[in-house]
């Protein structure tokens, strides 16, 4: 075979691969272009992740990793997958004279305020992509405690992977309303598109770079959404109280 048939055939090949993710992209290819990203990722970023780990042992005097439950996509029953989601530790364990853990701007430090602002305490999470937990693109992955003040339109965004990114995370992250990200989210699932994704991920790097909306102004971190709602007097305290026992159900602790 001459070489310019074989450049052919690999050319066909790349134009069919093309073709068929645009027309197939939801049902078979995101997740098929999230093993491949992934993958690749986690090779090429390999020295990074290694020297990230072994700096979080000695600024975290610790485990480098910080593992917590999420909600993922719902299984075939409508409820929503727990899962664990990896990242590298941005706070430390320090605690005050009788055990507990200390306020979270006490025990985050310059380590891991650079961490956070640069991202870099999310890259963990591509292993999270890589085996199915995640997608590259998609609604993030709140915490259990938020899930169970969630509505169930405002649920529908658990019919998906929660991703690394999504359209919520390039259109203002930590810096827009709860009920703004849910939006978001919610548009999001209503469009996925290859173009779509390629596109949030080309914004979420710009974003990555330019290091804004990295968390909501005035707060060490984005405050927990049952704690917004009672803040904007959306429930009462006995609503508060039984979605947070309710959490705790679900975790089982």
């Amino acid at each position: 075979m001459e070489w310019w048939q074989i450049l052919l055939i690999i050319l066909g090949s790349l134009l069919l691969l093309f073709v068929l993710s645009i027309v197939f992209y939801k049902p078979i290819f995101k997740r098929f272009w999230d093993i491949v990203l992934a993958g690749l990722a986690i090779i090429v970023l390999s020295p990074i992740l290694l020297i990230l780990s072994l700096l979080g042992l000695i600024f975290m005097k610790g485990n480098p990793f910080f593992a917590q439950k999420r909600p993922g996509k719902k299984n075939k029953n409508g409820q929503e997958r727990i899962f664990k989601l990896i990242k590298f530790r941005t706070m430390s364990n320090k605690k005050d004279d009788s055990g507990n853990l200390l306020p979270d701007d006490q025990r985050l430090n310059k380590y891991g305020k650079f961490l956070r602002s640069t991202s870099l305490d999310e890259l963990p999470e591509l292993f999270n992509i890589f085996i199915g937990d995640m997608s590259i693109i998609g609604p993030r992955p709140q915490l259990v405690r938020d899930m169970v003040f969630m509505t169930t339109e405002q649920r529908r965004r658990h019919d998906v992977k929660p991703g690394l990114s999504g359209l919520a995370q390039v259109n203002g992250r930590n810096n827009i309303t709860w009920e703004q990200k849910f939006e978001y989210d919610l548009e999001y699932i209503r469009k996925i598109s290859l173009f779509g994704d390629v596109g949030l991920i080309f914004k979420t790097v710009f974003k990555v770079f330019k290091r804004v909306d990295t968390v909501r102004e005035g707060t060490v971190s984005d405050i927990d959404f049952g704690d917004w709602l009672l803040q904007e007097s959306k429930v009462n305290r006995n609503e508060y109280d039984k979605k947070q026992k309710d959490a705790k159900e679900i975790l089982g602790v």
